[in-house]
């Protein structure tokens, strides 16, 4: 029986994450994020000194050498490598710098795909979150959510998110970064930002957190998918 997976893309500060976990905590899923798994494996390269530019095959190897992996804990998976490894550790400003250009390797993103698709078969329903869920690594979930809203909510929420000012210029500044990022994870050549055709797509520019994860739940409701509810 194939494990019952709730597929979660969407463009940078669409809040893919958070609604992943809350989505899954409502739902008795577990949360399953792809980005934490990136920033392990680009971890691995930093420790390891590896040169810029990164190349995907000695990448690969550190995260191998390392034992980077996923782990289930409690209604989560953790990164592990070797041992396991801490938030902070993964959030680390260090980790930031490199992971977008290390996620970017298609190499990396294969090895990643495979040790998420090896996680969801634990045999525990899940909920995964990322850019290209849907469309590449769970092709066959059995409901697929493209949660996106405009580049001024999305800017909104992260200057809030990083405790700044959301005054007029910072708002200005941070969308136009924003749809800058969109127009280059659309059009670049490995992964690009898509929307699956079979997913729901979902505004969430005029949404509150709350109503936005309800949302999902009902959906997955509807489907026939909840665990508990």
């Amino acid at each position: 029986m194939s494990p019952v997976i709730i597929a979660i893309d969407g463009p940078a500060a669409s809040g893919k994450s958070s609604t992943a976990r809350a989505v899954a905590a409502g739902l008795g899923f577990r949360h399953l994020d792809s980005g934490a798994l990136y920033r392990g494996v680009t971890l691995a390269a930093v420790r390891a000194g590896l040169p810029r530019p990164f190349y995907a095959a000695d990448v690969v190897a550190e995260a191998e050498r390392w034992g980077v992996d996923l782990r289930p804990r409690n209604g989560d998976f953790e990164v592990v490598a070797m041992e396991p490894v801490p938030d902070a550790s993964l959030r680390a400003a260090v980790v930031t710098e490199h992971v977008s250009e290390i996620a970017a390797l298609a190499e990396v993103r294969g090895w990643v795909n495979e040790h998420l698709r090896g996680a969801a078969l634990v045999g525990e329903a899940v909920v995964v979150d990322g850019r290209d869920i849907g469309s590449v690594v769970f092709p066959e979930a059995q409901l697929k959510v493209y949660l996106t809203a405009s580049p001024a909510a999305r800017a909104g929420r992260r200057l809030r998110q990083r405790g700044e000012a959301v005054d007029p210029e910072q708002l200005r500044v941070e969308t136009e970064a924003l749809a800058a990022r969109d127009r280059a994870d659309s059009s670049r050549a490995v992964a690009p930002l898509v929307q699956a055709p079979d997913a729901v797509a979902l505004d969430t520019s005029d949404l509150s957190f709350e109503e936005q994860v309800e949302r999902i739940r009902w959906l997955a409701r509807d489907r026939g998918l909840a665990i508990h509810d």
